[in-house]
């Protein structure tokens, strides 16, 4: 079983490589074709909008059955896993990686199914997956097998499987922040510069107000998840060491994080706080994620980590 879930991994990247390849297709496509078109040019090279809609159509369908089949196999893996381990697939820094882009993939399929405005950012959505799958895959892969004693809690599957969804659901708040920053900035140039990166990844974006309202969802609902998280471990950190708070490094960034993320839910619902300046907090409490889970666990010595590769 162990062998499966490593080989259902390695289907998962390949299925997200796929699907930024499709969603990247479909983002280059011209937005409009130039008229006139020169004499010299034969009609046939010359595509309708009618071709290039049809060439974004089919890009956005391939990438969603691709990040549907990734997220497919990656459940697979994570059930093979704690098949092969006799326990839940989350017990260490490469399975808690693989469960939470496994939410957040999850969380955008259901969102791309139902709205179909926020499929452009499926590109997005699959590149952090993708880099977050290799990242773990590469650096922090470990072997299924048992879990240190301090581990071998009712708490493992409580305060963990919290902490891993709240982290996916930030991930897509996340990703729908940085939509926002590169809209707004493609709506304030009011030109956008041709072979700008920045205004071609911009161009195919729904206006900022639908990225806006979903950040705000993601980030609403992820908080009130992070918050039971840290509840959660503090329980566990008095039935396992004694105490419920110690201001171990985890810890520490885990409440930063919280912070953070309560700065932007109250600068989002301010008026006077401009949507960007919203989206950068959003951004910066993603930084605060990604230190605690890479940093932390891997630079910073603490009481966590066992937790780590």
């Amino acid at each position: 079983m162990a062998a499966l879930s490593d080989n259902l991994f390695t289907l998962a990247l390949l299925g997200h490589l796929t699907a930024v390849i499709a969603f990247a297709a479909a983002q280059v496509a011209p937005r409009r074709v130039a008229v006139p078109v020169p004499a010299t040019v034969p009609a046939a090279a010359v595509p309708t909008m009618a071709a290039v809609s049809r060439r974004v159509a089919i890009g956005r369908v391939v990438g969603l059955g691709a990040v549907g089949a990734a997220a497919a196999a990656q459940a697979g893996s994570l059930v093979a896993r704690a098949a092969a381990a006799g326990r839940v697939p989350w017990g260490n820094m490469y399975e808690f990686i693989v469960a939470v882009t496994l939410v957040g993939v999850l969380a955008w399929l259901v969102l791309a199914v139902r709205r179909p405005a926020v499929r452009p950012l499926g590109l997005y959505v699959a590149v952090c997956a993708l880099v977050l799958l290799a990242a773990a895959g590469l650096h922090v892969y470990t072997p299924a097998g048992p879990l240190v004693p301090a581990l071998q809690s009712v708490w493992l599957a409580v305060h963990v499987s919290a902490a891993a969804i709240a982290s996916g659901l930030f991930l897509i708040g996340f990703v729908a922040a940085a939509a926002l920053l590169l809209r707004a900035r493609y709506e304030r140039r009011g030109t956008p510069r041709s072979g700008d990166l920045r205004d071609t990844l911009a161009a195919r974006l729904p206006a900022t107000a639908v990225w806006r309202r979903l950040s705000f969802r993601m980030h609403a609902a992820g908080f009130l998840v992070w918050t039971f998280a840290v509840m959660a471990g503090a329980v566990w950190a008095e039935a396992a060491w004694g105490r419920f708070w110690g201001w171990d490094p985890k810890e520490t960034w885990a409440f930063i994080s919280w912070v953070v993320y309560a700065a932007y839910l109250h600068a989002n619902a301010t008026a006077s706080v401009r949507a960007t300046t919203a989206a950068w907090v959003a951004v910066v409490g993603w930084a605060t994620m990604m230190f605690n889970l890479f940093a932390v666990n891997l630079v910073i010595s603490g009481l966590h980590s066992y937790a780590g590769a």
